[in-house]
């Protein structure tokens, strides 16, 4: 009986699809179609037929998925303890001075060695 529920499911899924593909090919169709109208009035059919099409994929069990995916990814961002202010300012000092020492030491380097190279050739 669950296989019939599935094979039935995934029907219904793939038709979910479809439909959703059907509405984006409408909506660059139509935006193309319709150049000479108001940029407001294109802009307002898309976002139309982008929320119709983001409702029917939710419908499926993919879009279920990701569904709650965003959603426990909002909880797990909750857990997060963000840097203050003072912490992201130093972090942000220190690799930028382990940047600029990196770079002298590297611009050294490669004018120690030009020089070295120099010597040999000419």
């Amino acid at each position: 009986m669950s296989t019939k529920a599935e094979t039935h499911d995934s029907r219904l899924d793939v038709l979910k699809w479809i439909v959703v593909a059907i509405l984006v090919f409408v909506g660059v169709y139509g935006n193309h179609h319709f150049a000479a109208e108001s940029v407001l009035y294109r802009a307002v059919a898309l976002v139309v037929l982008g929320l119709v099409a983001g409702f029917v994929a939710l419908q499926t069990e993919k879009g279920k998925a990701f569904w709650s995916l965003l959603k426990e990814a909002r909880i797990e961002i909750r857990k997060v303890v963000w840097p203050t202010r003072t912490e992201t300012t130093q972090t942000t000092l220190i690799v930028v001075a382990v940047v600029l020492i990196m770079a002298l030491i590297l611009w050294g380097l490669d004018t120690l060695l030009g020089w070295i190279i120099s010597k040999f050739i000419g």
